[in-house]
């Protein structure tokens, strides 16, 4: 089965999480485990691009934003114009709300470039999926990954469906979600193109994250969407 991690990341990530991979470490996992491309994002810009010049047509460059930092949005055009295919927001890590207005600016750029915004879903108070819902509603021509789909919650699971239900803009991103039945509610409910396979390495294993769908009690035709074809239209690849 072909497949497309969504959401990945390489370096170290310290502090509470104690975590990291290399560049080497993320291409051998992905050839261990049959994963053709991943898309991928780094505080620095430049290493990802690096990365994708090194791995041709195996690394999706998502360009890392903070939208506090006026440099980094600027440097959009810079980075899509070398050829990322993405936005990554990451409202936790950066200590703002993610229906701010302050992200406008990043979307608007997102939309002159025809490219999808992937944002971090799950923590409040900075990023839940209820935020995320009215960022999709000001910027309705714009794609939005909501990655991992509420995260850990129930509560916040369930109202990342309910916000794709209501916002055609809203995609959603599995990894670190652990409940399989509501990768198949989520297909099923909100539509069969607009949920995505990722791992979120270096905090999740490969293949922790394809048994959840796995075992979703979808069909192979299913989890290839969920595993490729949905990723590959959302990326554009």
């Amino acid at each position: 089965m072909k497949i497309i991690d969504a959401h990945a990341h390489i370096g170290y990530i310290g502090g509470w999480a104690d975590v990291g991979i290399t560049e080497e470490g993320l291409i051998a996992q992905m050839d261990e485990y049959n994963i053709e491309k991943t898309a991928l994002c780094n505080e620095d810009n430049d290493l990802t691009l690096s990365v994708m010049k090194r791995h041709p047509g195996r690394i999706i460059g998502c360009v890392y934003v903070n939208p506090l930092n006026q440099k980094t949005v600027d440097d959009m055009d810079k980075y899509i114009e070398a050829g990322f295919a993405a936005v990554k927001l990451n409202p936790l890590r950066h200590a703002y709300c993610a229906d701010a207005e302050i992200i406008d600016a990043v979307m608007e750029k997102a939309k002159k470039y025809n490219i999808p915004v992937c944002i971090h879903s799950g923590h409040p108070p900075y990023s839940l999926p209820w935020q995320v819902g009215l960022l999709a509603e000001r910027h309705p021509d714009v794609k939005l990954m909501m990655i991992h789909m509420g995260h850990g919650h129930g509560v916040y699971i369930d109202a990342a469906i309910k916000m794709a239900l209501r916002y055609p803009n809203i995609y959603l991103e599995m990894s670190g979600m652990p409940m399989p039945s509501k990768i198949r509610e989520a297909y099923e409910r909100v539509g069969a193109d607009r949920i995505m396979f990722g791992t979120d390495t270096p905090f999740h294993h490969p293949t922790v994250e394809m048994q959840k769908v796995i075992t979703s009690g979808l069909d192979k035709d299913a989890q290839q969407k969920i595993f490729y074809e949905n990723a590959s239209k959302f990326f554009g690849e």
